[in-house]
């Protein structure tokens, strides 16, 4: 069968980017394409939150604010939306008022999305859904290194004796053998922890930590550098938590902590990712009800067209 040629966004050019569908960067749905090579996958669920609630209406926002994405990366030299089958594959609706059945919920959906080679790139909700992702990304591609965009460990055991939520993603990844513990590494971390012991067991579950500090003195260029051995050519997975970013940059989150990552930085890095063989990743905690004049939800549009890229452009494709 002769391959088809991908369907792209709606033409701004007849139709004003305000009218029309708020599909992910006016793309296709799902259901209007044979195959799917990226599917932008929204998860309104913010049940695992330990602050500020909201991030269910994530994916809604960041859809609204990708109106304004094109279809050429300059940065990149890629025009994704014509190199691969990219579409929006709607919303996976999830109880929200029953943790455990969430998480195994969004894991069925993610291999039934994922099985015939589709890879996803996944809008939060809260960092929750990262767990049931990587249990798919694993289940197809075995323990999957991991760049982990974020204030915060999410390391922790549990919260109030509660081993599922926003907090504690990537133990329970970590215990679940789901990751690659030669190739794990978090980026943006800043804040007061609850303990000195809270890097101590960080350590212990494999991860590498750069700071937001980190960045900040070693630049754009070293830290791509130190990632990229890092992870090396294995399966890669990113999770990004919007709220790496400073709260100048995204006021839109549930936990927002002071000093952290410009826009411009997280965009850089993730540029400098390209040809990791990256398998999936997601975009998370944004909140749209603390946002002003979209600057979150703009951040994270680019982000996730970035993302998408990235994988336009990766060994996968």
């Amino acid at each position: 069968m002769p391959e088809q040629t991908p369907i792209g966004p709606v033409d701004s050019s007849t139709v004003p980017r305000f009218a029309g569908f708020a599909t992910f960067a006016r793309l296709p749905r799902i259901d209007q394409v044979e195959h799917a090579d990226v599917a932008v996958v929204g998860v309104p669920f913010d049940a695992g939150v330990s602050y500020r609630p909201g991030a269910r209406f994530g994916p809604a926002a960041l859809r609204e604010a990708s109106r304004l994405l094109r279809p050429y990366h300059p940065e990149l030299d890629v025009s994704p939306f014509a190199e691969t089958q990219v579409v929006d594959a709607g919303d996976i609706a999830l109880n929200p008022f029953n943790i455990g059945e969430a998480i195994e919920t969004l894991q069925s959906e993610a291999e039934a999305l994922t099985a015939n080679g589709t890879r996803l790139v996944t809008v939060g909700g809260d960092h929750t859904i990262a767990l049931p992702l990587l249990r798919a990304a694993a289940k197809k591609h075995g323990p999957v290194a991991l760049l982990h965009f974020d204030a915060h460990l999410d390391t922790w055991d549990t919260y109030f004796g509660e081993p599922y939520t926003h907090g504690t993603p990537f133990r329970r990844a970590s215990e679940e053998g789901l990751l690659d513990t030669e190739a794990l590494s978090h980026v943006g971390t800043r804040g007061p922890l609850y303990g000195k012991r809270d890097l101590e067991e960080d350590r212990r579950l494999g991860f590498g930590i750069v700071t937001s500090g980190d960045v900040m003195r070693r630049g754009v260029a070293e830290t791509v550098d130190a990632l990229r051995q890092r992870i090396g050519g294995r399966p890669l997975y990113i999770s990004v938590d919007i709220d790496v970013l400073d709260p100048a940059h995204a006021p839109g989150t549930g936990t927002p902590e002071a000093g952290g990552m410009t826009s411009r930085e997280l965009l850089e890095i993730l540029r400098g990712l390209r040809d990791c063989n990256l398998v999936g990743a997601d975009v998370v905690e944004l909140a749209p009800a603390y946002d002003h004049a979209e600057i979150t939800a703009i951040a994270a549009s680019h982000v996730a067209y970035d993302l998408v890229s990235l994988l336009s452009l990766g060994k996968g494709a």
